[in-house]
This record gives C-alpha cells, structure tokens and sequence, in this order.
C-alpha cells in the first residue's frame, strides 16, 4: 500500500473514534506511547528503541514521575510496517488515550504515524526517522506537533557525501537502494546531489525491490562501471546480503552509508565483506563526553551490552519529551508541544539539542568503519 493510503486509512480509523484531546489516562498517571518495530525485518531495531524509552520512564518515576503522577506506557508493535503503523496510532489515540508518543523507527512507519498524530493534535517525537517528510507535508507547511531527536537526512547524505569525497578520495560513486523505502530513498539522493555538487561523479544509480535477496544483475552493471564507491544507504539486513555478493563477485569498491548499518546484526549477516566499511551514525559509544559514558554504563548494566544509536536515540527522545512536559506543568498537549519547541541547548547523549523551525535538532553526525569486526569512531561532522 502506497504512503498516501496508509494515511488515509489511518485517519478514517482515527476520525470515526474521536480526538485524543477527550482523554488521557486516570488523574493519577501520565500515559505516553511508544510505537517500534518490535517484530519483523528490523527488529533489532525496535529492541534497542523500546529499551532506551523503558530506561528513560524508568528513571523518572523512580524519581517521582511527571506532574506528581506516575507516568505510564503502552507500547505497539508497527513491524516496520506502514498500515501496522497507522494502526498503531489509531490504537494509541483512541482506545489508550494518550497524548504523547515517541515512535516510530522507520520513517515509512513514522510518516504515516506523523499524519494521525497532527490530525488528533497529538504530541510526537520520533527517536530515528531521518526522513525530511516526518515533520514536513508534501507542500512544505509544518506539522507542528511533530518532533525528532535525530538529525535528517540532508544532513546525513551531505555529511556522507564529505566522508567520501575528503576522506575515502573517492571520484566516482555508485548508488544501490530500495525504490519503496522512504529513508533509503531520500537519503540516496541527498547523497547523489551533495556527491555530485562536490564534483564527484555518479557512475551507476540503481534501484532493488524490498523483498529481492539476489542482486547479482545490479552488482555485475556496478562491476563494469567501476566505481571508488559503492554508497547502500539501506538497513543492516539489506546491506549484509548486497555486501557479501558484492564481495563474492570481486567488487573491490569502499562501502559507505547511513545509520540504518546500526546493529549487532550486520557482522553476523556479512562477515567479513563489512569490513572497512564506513558509515554516517547520531553518536559513537567511545565518545569520552561523561553524558555518554554515563550512559553506555547504565545501560550495560541493565542489558548487558553497549547501547547503539537507536537506543540512544529513544532515550534522548523520551528525555526531550518528559522535560517539556515537566516545563509545561500540566498534561496538555498544545502546552507541552510550546514548551518542546522552545527548548534550547538541551544536553541529551547524542548531542546538544536546539530545535529548529521544523521541529529538528541541529547536530553533529558520527562517522563510524567496521574494522575487525566492531564499530570503531573516525570522526564527527558539523553540520
């Protein structure tokens, strides 16, 4: 089902119920939602993300909770998909009644999810969906209750685009990516444009279908161009297998892309093809600021290893979150949205925090390489 669908489905759900506005949990509670991929293709993903948002609610009601309520949560599995999604707000807002949501992963999901959020006067923060269209309409207009914790993907594909063309010397690049996803999609061409403003050149842009496993036909077109660069800004699962073929065919090309590279799974799925690898992430465990070693420690201590970016993520995310509300003094979600938007240098994990007339964080990108099979920190770009 087409982007537009799904939304039209969901806000049909979410008309016939009712606004979110006419409830909201008991007078002794807060009630905030979260929406991940808790099942599915990504769900490692959703792993890290609900764990993140726990430890975060976690923390505030053993300090009191929000308003002298404690806060409660429901979480909904989407399973990166958008129609889960949808109906995932439309369950939110109207059978749980909650006025806040921080979800979802994918900006597929997160798009969809943003529309029936906006229409119910909803407050939302997703943790990862990079995609411009999260907190944009197709017209450009704002949706105003619509926030991220992550930088997007004009920030990302640019950032890519410096890493390759002053760090990895490549001049000719090639692009692999999946058609139907709105992340690997738009990211590919901010990578595309920014590559080729820099003066580098775009020697093969192709395109895959979601549920293809082989890509011999596309990898063969790649070899003959032979490019400095192979730029797959797709999720670990997707590029553990275009890796490995790509490796097993003798394409010898460096391997870049985006965020969605983060996770314990890609080794066990490419091996040794990841390798020198090199990817754009929000933040890198090794980074000596004390909020993050602080966090990489609790964090361990909870679940027994080292949080990634979407963990991160969701905790920054829920953090920003409960702090507005605590500005706003009251469970209202109009209030609580001016108390978000007005926040300033707000000191999260990830980064300093500022919003911006769109409802996204100014940031630093990480620069990650996969070298003996771990994550390892290169460097940090400003924006």
């Amino acid at each position: 089902m087409r982007t537009r669908q799904v939304i039209a489905a969901g806000w049909a759900i979410a008309l016939i119920v009712g606004l979110a506005g006419c409830g909201g949990g008991t007078s002794n509670e807060v009630v905030i939602g979260h929406v991940a991929p808790l099942t599915g293709d990504i769900k490692t993903f959703g792993e890290s993300t609900k764990n993140g948002f726990q430890l975060a609610i976690e923390e505030a009601n053993q300090a009191g909770g929000l308003l002298g309520r404690v806060i409660r949560t429901v979480i909904v599995d989407d399973k990166n998909d958008p129609t889960e999604a949808a109906n995932a707000a439309a369950k939110l807002i109207n059978q749980d009644r909650v006025h806040y949501i921080v979800g979802s992963v994918s900006s597929k999901c997160s798009i969809p999810l943003s529309e029936i959020a906006q229409s119910n006067r909803v407050l939302m923060i997703t943790p990862t969906s990079t995609n411009p269209k999260v907190t944009v309409r197709e017209d450009g207009t704002r949706k105003d209750y619509v926030f991220r914790a992550c930088f997007t993907d004009p920030i990302q594909g640019a950032a890519a685009s410096r890493i390759a063309r002053e760090q990895l010397h490549a001049q000719r690049a090639a692009v692999l990516y999946d058609v139907g996803n709105d992340y690997v999609k738009g990211l590919a061409e901010f990578f595309r444009d920014a590559f080729r403003g820099a003066g580098g050149e775009i020697c093969a842009y192709e395109s895959y279908a979601k549920d293809d496993v082989d890509f011999s036909a596309l990898l063969t077109k790649l070899k003959g161009e032979n490019p400095d660069l192979i730029f797959i800004p797709d999720y670990y699962n997707k590029v553990g297998l275009i890796a490995k073929q790509a490796r097993q065919m003798g394409l010898t090309a460096q391997l870049l892309g985006g965020d969605g590279w983060d996770s314990p799974e890609m080794t066990r799925i490419a091996g040794d093809a990841i390798e020198g690898g090199v990817f754009t992430n929000h933040y890198s465990p090794q980074d000596p600021r004390p909020e993050v070693q602080t966090w990489v420690a609790k964090y361990q201590a909870k679940y027994g290893g080292k949080p990634d970016a979407l963990a991160t993520l969701a905790y920054d995310a829920t953090l920003l979150m409960l702090e507005a509300i605590r500005r706003a003094g009251i469970d209202d979600p109009t209030k609580v949205r001016d108390a978000l938007a007005a926040i300033r240098d707000f000191k999260s994990v990830s980064g300093s925090i500022t919003f911006d007339a769109e409802g996204n964080p100014v940031k630093s990108v990480a620069v990650l390489q996969y070298k003996n099979g771990e994550q390892t920190f290169m460097t940090s770009i400003a924006p």
